[in-house]
């Protein structure tokens, strides 16, 4: 009789990229206690850990110690599915600077809906950010709904509620999925869906506390861009 065996996790690695998630979600650097704290393990284990981050350019710290993600984290994240952030990017910077609202393009990613790339209105007074990085479950905020929309509902998590299966019917016959107070209190959201051959599901939104356009006119907005991502990228 044949014996299937299989490698066991590595700790480390996994404490390691737990690091970096950590740092993804926090909204100002950490310190090495703080780290710790977030990962359940003792402070030398979270301080050798961090060295060898810091040796690969992945974390920084700064005078006081603190510790955020570094610059070779953007350039790992900027090969992550190129040509499309390429291709985006600038319909993003368009949208977030006539809008006045960050725009983000966000992709599924197995359960979980993260950010791929965000841009924030460069002359607002005020504005929500939206890191890349940035992820939830698929089952909340607009981007979710988009993406679950592209999806047969026998792939949907268990868990989408008969409630998340009439807005995903919503927004499958207009078009758009909104959001409020969903992923982060007071921050309204739109997202359309990005369909691209070959590629995850995905979806262009934006996030904001208040606005004159109500969500149709929003839509529109990020629809246009969605039709010319995607005639870039499919011809």
């Amino acid at each position: 009789m044949a014996v299937t065996t299989t490698s066991p996790a590595s700790q480390t690695l996994s404490r390691g990229i737990r690091i970096l998630e950590v740092l993804a979600d926090a909204r100002t650097p950490l310190t090495i206690d703080e780290i710790a704290l977030r990962l359940g393990v003792h402070r030398s284990i979270a301080y050798r850990l961090l060295r060898t981050l810091e040796d690969h350019g992945l974390v920084v710290r700064d005078a006081a110690g603190a510790v955020a993600l570094g610059a070779r984290m953007a350039a790992l994240a900027a090969g992550v599915a190129h040509d499309l952030q390429a291709e985006a990017l600038p319909e993003l910077t368009a949208i977030a600077n006539e809008l006045g609202m960050t725009c983000f393009l966000a992709v599924l990613d197995g359960a979980e809906c993260i950010t791929l790339a965000s841009v924030e209105p460069r002359h607002a007074v005020a504005s929500v950010a939206q890191r890349p990085g940035a992820r939830h479950p698929v089952t909340v905020g607009a981007p979710g709904k988009v993406i679950l929309a592209q999806l047969r509902s026998v792939d949907w998590p268990a868990d989408v509620s008969p409630a998340l299966r009439e807005a995903i019917a919503l927004t499958e016959r207009r078009g758009y999925g909104t959001s409020h107070d969903e992923v982060i209190p007071t921050v309204q959201s739109v997202a359309v869906p990005l369909v691209l051959r070959g590629q995850r599901p995905a979806a262009i939104a934006v996030v904001h506390v208040a606005a004159d356009l109500n969500d149709a006119a929003i839509a529109a907005r990020l629809q246009h861009s969605a039709s010319v991502i995607r005639e870039a990228l499919d011809g």
